[in-house]
């Protein structure tokens, strides 16, 4: 995953709260196409270090460089809609999932064709009339399915995904994922994936195992 300039550069990150380290010291490179599965026991600062990543958190030691730059250097809204984080538990706003999927186009200042919702929501085998169905109607599954195509209407360069088919049967996790590579493999999308499943770590050819600070420090394997 190395590269002479890679699309993000995370050097030495950790985060501490109240004396307690939640997050050892990790090192990663992510260029663009790359896939990279995170993996490793609860506790161990899967979810503490895609929000870093994100800027959602600041790290207690550590730089981060995002297209050579420091992240600190760019305001979090536009970094934001370049390294994109879809939460395990998706928080949809709204009233609607159309007003979901709408509103990354609302921030840009434009409207989406109903047509081009239907046909996203249609690729993660959602009906077209659940464009206008009531987001506290939805299932644990419908929601992860919104909340990962909302963070895909404009296509960011990273993609952090936390968890995002744990609510899923095995059918549509496979269209996700199926989904996910496509966009990796046709438009060079860079995503770092947490998981705890078997199958999707097995068959990863990147894997980046942390370990629960406690136990030493966070390592990758492939």
């Amino acid at each position: 995953m190395t590269s002479d300039s890679p699309l993000l550069d995370v050097q030495g990150i950790t985060y501490a709260m109240q004396g307690r380290t939640l997050l050892a010291p990790v090192s990663l490179q992510l260029n663009a196409g790359d896939f990279l599965l995170l993996t490793g026991p609860s506790g161990s600062g899967k979810s503490t270090l895609l929000k870093i990543l994100a800027s959602l958190l600041a790290p207690t030691a550590g730089q981060i460089r995002f297209e050579k730059r420091d992240i600190a250097t760019i305001k979090a809204e536009l970094y934001r809609q370049q390294v994109s984080y879809c939460f395990q538990t998706p928080q949809l706003f709204g009233e609607t999932v159309y007003d979901n999927l709408a509103l990354p186009w609302q921030i840009r200042q434009q409207k989406p064709s109903r047509e081009a919702l239907v046909t996203s929501l249609e690729s993660v085998h959602l009906e077209a009339e659940m464009l206008d169905k009531q987001v506290e109607q939805l299932s644990g599954g419908e929601k992860q399915r919104v909340g990962l195509l909302r963070n895909l209407q404009f296509l960011p360069k990273v993609l952090l995904l936390d968890e995002v088919t744990s609510a899923l049967d095995e059918e549509n996790k496979t269209v996700v994922q199926q989904l996910i590579q496509q966009r990796v493999q046709e438009q060079q999308l860079a995503v770092v994936w947490i998981s705890h499943d078997p199958d999707e770590i097995q068959h990863a050819e990147n894997v980046l195992r942390l370990t629960a600070p406690e136990r030493g420090e966070s390592h990758e394997s492939a």
